[in-house]
């Protein structure tokens, strides 16, 4: 493998990227030049939505080849492009082999969310402490147990123990609420995503816990449920306010996550006609807010 390295100013990165893509470079990916350094900068955006720069002011594109000849020709073609005007090559270099499933799994470790309940990757043995165990590999779904929201909801899961209750996970990623609901003795429990692939992951992930429940598309969610979790963004939880209250039956709970802390009162304000929103727990920034039916 080989590295192609540009220094590239903002308004060129998408260009260039696309460029890349287009000579068969196996990846492109985009950092900040100056990082570790007093020019460093931030590209601010909440959490899965677009930031709002292509880069930063002075980018680094990096583009990987399988051959050097591949990574000295794309270099030989992008020099002479308008596009390519203040953009500097930087270098041309081998990237040494790596065991690179090694490197993935050596990042995700064991995650607590409570001293007897983990979140443990199959490469790892559960701590002695743990109690409850979700065993979770990362994947394409959201939802491994690492994130804030996550943890919160998982924790919210345990403190309250659902025994015998029926459970909807509104916007389930990998399934991981749904599982922890399922572990701690939920009845019954739908777990639907607009992603199809979500769906899958949550039914295989479901199924290496050796639980029970029913993923399926967002129509799947049907009647009351005497809980209801939803762990995706403000802005969307807005939008469904009408649809997941309706779902919560009489004496029920919902409980909402992917809120940051300053989005709290605009969230309250959204459900004030159907319930009353409260914050439930804080962490990094980000809030629980849950409402009693």
């Amino acid at each position: 493998m080989f590295e192609l390295r540009l220094l590239c100013p903002e308004e060129r990165v998408e260009a260039v990227g696309d460029a890349l893509e287009a000579l068969d470079a196996l990846s492109v990916s985009v950092e900040d030049a100056d990082a570790q350094t007093p020019a460093e900068q931030a590209l601010f955006g909440e959490p899965g939505m677009p930031p709002p720069k292509e880069g930063w002011q002075r980018s680094l594109v990096i583009a990987l080849f399988a051959e050097e000849a591949q990574a000295r020709e794309a270099a030989q073609l992008l020099q002479p492009q308008d596009f390519f005007a203040d953009c500097t090559i930087v270098a041309i270099q081998d990237v040494p082999e790596q065991d690179w499933v090694r490197l993935t799994q050596s990042q995700f470790e064991p995650v607590q969310i409570t001293p007897t309940f983990w979140i443990v990757p199959t490469w790892h043995e559960p701590p002695a402490q743990a109690r409850e165990v979700i065993r979770l590999d990362p994947g394409l779904a959201f939802g491994t147990g690492t994130h804030p929201t996550t943890r919160m909801c998982l924790r919210w899961i345990a403190q309250r123990a659902p025994q015998g209750q029926r459970v909807l996970d509104y916007g389930c990623g990998s399934g991981i609420l749904a599982i922890g609901a399922a572990k701690f003795g939920a009845g019954s429990v739908d777990a639907v995503d607009i992603d199809e692939a979500a769906v899958r992951s949550t039914e295989a992930n479901a199924q290496a816990n050796d639980v029970q429940l029913h993923a399926g598309l967002p129509d799947a969610a049907s009647g009351k449920y005497d809980t209801v979790l939803a762990n995706i963004l403000a802005t969307p939880l807005k939008v469904l306010a009408p649809l997941l209250t309706g779902h919560v039956a009489p004496g029920g709970h919902l409980v909402l996550a992917g809120i940051l802390a300053r989005q709290a009162e605009e969230l309250q304000q959204a459900y004030a006609p159907y319930c009353q929103l409260q914050v439930s727990d804080e962490e990094d920034g980000w809030i629980l807010m849950t409402a009693a039916f």
